[in-house]
């Protein structure tokens, strides 16, 4: 990450809620054709959420604590804000003396961009400005959040109007995705109440929205993408509905970084 800082764009996309088995199912069905290709050889790779709703998952993320691979060890970490005794900070890490990844990357010369999606991300409360007040720009409005049937594809419109009103400065773009949230039935016709065929057509949408963005980013400036959920959700599993609760559909989740090559062509 140290070559990537400073040189690359960087683009964090959060998809809430998504589940990893419903993720690599529609991976392995081939219905991701806009992530699909950019997935490592066998899809998503499976993760540990830091925490099992929103709020605390990002405040993990922001302080450098991303999902943690799945198997036994010490998995170094891609960025980390210092403090004493922290045993998965390597040479391969970027380290901040800042308080967050945002705060640290600011330092860096990068403009700092958040769309938020979720309530977390709403600024009407102040509970809704904490995480948005980590960027020095941030953006909500309720077709941005989970009531907005086509919210994804008005986040990644601004998302772009965004990059191309920034020239040739270095953006760490944020975007929390709301789509995969409750309620996802409008998703899948004549479903009337969320499910996870509701929950798999939500991804298939933000999977098509999110094409006009990697474009944009392509014709702009070299990218390194973080792209994962921020924890999944039960649906009925062992009598459990929802998150914030310590069941196995929650704390795993689908995780992938990659780069998106510089072509210069206009999108």
């Amino acid at each position: 990450m140290n070559r990537v800082v400073g040189s690359h764009d960087i683009v964090f996309i959060t998809l809430d809620t998504l589940r990893y088995d419903v993720a690599q199912r529609l991976y392995e069905a081939g219905e991701l054709p806009v992530l699909g290709p950019r997935l490592a050889p066998g899809g998503w790779e499976r993760r540990h959420s830091p925490a099992s709703f929103t709020y605390a998952a990002h405040h993990a993320f922001f302080a450098g604590f991303l999902p943690t691979p799945d198997h036994p060890g010490r998995h170094a970490r891609l960025f980390a804000t210092s403090f004493r005794g922290s045993e998965t900070t390597s040479a391969h890490t970027h380290e901040f003396a800042h308080e967050s990844v945002p705060a640290g990357l600011a330092g860096a010369g990068y403009r700092t961009i958040c769309i938020g999606g979720v309530g977390f991300f709403n600024k009407e409360t102040a509970l809704g400005c904490v995480l948005p007040g980590m960027f020095q720009e941030s953006h909500w409005k309720r077709s941005l959040g989970v009531d907005g049937l086509h919210s994804t594809e008005r986040q990644v419109a601004l998302a772009i109007a965004r990059l191309d009103a920034l020239g040739q400065q270095r953006v760490f773009l944020f975007i929390n995705v709301a789509a995969i949230h409750s309620p996802n039935r409008g998703y899948l016709p004549g479903c009337t109440s969320d499910n996870l065929d509701s929950h798999a057509a939500a991804l298939r949408y933000v999977d098509g929205a999110l094409a006009p963005l990697f474009a944009a980013c392509a014709a702009r400036a070299p990218t390194f993408a973080i792209v994962c959920s921020d924890h999944g959700s039960a649906y009925g599993e062992d009598g459990f509905h929802g998150h914030r609760i310590a069941h196995e559909t929650v704390w795993n989740v689908p995780y992938a970084h990659f780069f998106i090559d510089f072509t210069g062509a206009t999108p």
